[in-house]
């Protein structure tokens, strides 16, 4: 085979099955052929969420022709080909396209595929395809998913809230470590001295510690839109994060038209996500009405409502919820989307009156959701 032949061979893949009009084909280079046909097989129309079987002879490059390709070859043959970034690239499209029950019904196939966010979404999707073998599997896959995000996003929330608490108010105890020098300075600048060029300070502000202080409450309400699922997976492993914090009191419960607290499980970010169930309708006031009850100090509260705000009732009561609830004193935060590829969907038009009625709407990564209600509570 020419040099020629082999980069009109990477140039069919490049370009797809509309290249072969012009006779720039695989035919000739095994390799490229090999590869065209595991990509056709994942790219095929017509075939999504079916039997994961197809005819390789379909795109005209199969180097057996007649051969069925299914979902154990594949995922074979693309172990043995590419390198792991490009073959989890791979993997979520092939979660997403076809074989699913393949996938949910053979343990060993599972086990071949590499953990990611989209996998999970898809065993959550479709958690009543698992047989016994398949969800021990698929817990296992979630917690060690669950557990890579929480590892990846845990230092800075921390670092955001509870440096924010120990910053929201003075205290009189003298502890070193826990000078606010900026107020310090701030508060002592009638005393200086021009001549000498000093400043003489007469008092010493300290930031209090956070075990002396009433805790902060966030109530966390997601919604169980299937749109919302991959916000609702990055909203149970934050809330987990904040439950750990001494000075956070932490609540969370799932939203349709009814409510699931789960606050007792709120350390468990696995089993929170095990308990959603996908579908129905939406009730946004009913969920913000069950976090006000949940409500003590309303100066000491934020609410986080994950949804797309496409209300299931007249908006008008939703608005008027969040009017009431922002008088109180209660902050609100409303997230359209929370992750590092979440694609915001939501009502912009039912969100920007729930704005103008007092709550914040973002779509953002869990650090900066950290941030801004550490800017909440710095006030």
């Amino acid at each position: 085979m020419s040099t020629n032949e082999h980069w009109l061979a990477r140039w069919r893949l490049v370009l797809g099955k509309s290249a072969e009009d012009h006779q720039i084909t695989c035919v000739r280079d095994a390799g490229c052929a090999r590869v065209e046909e595991l990509i056709g097989f994942l790219f095929a129309e017509g075939d999504a969420g079916g039997s994961g079987t197809r005819r390789s002879s379909d795109r005209g490059a199969s180097l057996e022709p007649g051969h069925a390709m299914n979902v154990p070859d594949w995922i074979e043959a693309v172990s043995e080909l590419f390198p792991r970034q490009a073959r989890e690239v791979m993997e979520r499209e092939l979660v997403q396209r076809r074989g699913i029950a393949e996938l949910l019904d053979e343990p060993k196939l599972l086990e071949r595929i590499e953990p990611s966010v989209e996998l999970v979404k898809t065993l959550l999707t479709h958690k009543d395809l698992l047989n016994e073998k398949t969800r021990v599997l698929a817990r296992k896959i979630i917690q060690q998913v669950v557990e890579e995000l929480k590892k990846k996003m845990q230092i800075q929330v921390e670092q955001a809230i509870t440096g924010a608490i120990r910053r929201d108010k003075h205290s009189p105890r003298p502890v070193f470590r826990n000078l606010d020098l900026k107020t310090t300075l701030r508060r002592n600048l009638q005393n200086f001295d021009g001549e000498s060029g000093k400043l003489l300070v007469d008092r010493l502000f300290f930031f209090a510690a956070e075990r002396n202080k009433r805790p902060w409450h966030v109530i966390i309400a997601v919604d169980q839109s299937g749109s919302m699922l991959d916000s609702a997976i990055f909203s149970a492993v934050m809330a987990s994060i904040f439950a750990a914090l001494p000075a956070v009191k932490t609540s969370l419960f799932l939203f349709d038209t009814a409510i699931a607290d789960l606050s007792d499980q709120v350390g468990q970010p696995v089993d929170v996500l095990l308990s959603i169930q996908l579908g129905g309708g939406t009730d946004i006031t009913r969920a913000l009405q069950y976090g006000h009850q949940l409500v003590r100090e309303p100066g000491r509260t934020i609410v986080v409502l994950i949804t797309d705000f496409f209300e299931g009732r007249d908006e008008q009561d939703l608005v008027r919820q969040v009017r009431v609830m922002a008088d109180t004193g209660i902050r609100m935060i409303g997230l359209g989307a929370l992750g590092y590829n979440a694609r915001p969907a939501f009502n912009k038009t039912t969100a920007g009156k729930c704005r103008k009625a007092g709550m914040d709407i973002l779509s953002c990564t869990p650090e900066k959701l950290a941030e801004c209600m550490g800017q909440i509570i710095r006030g």
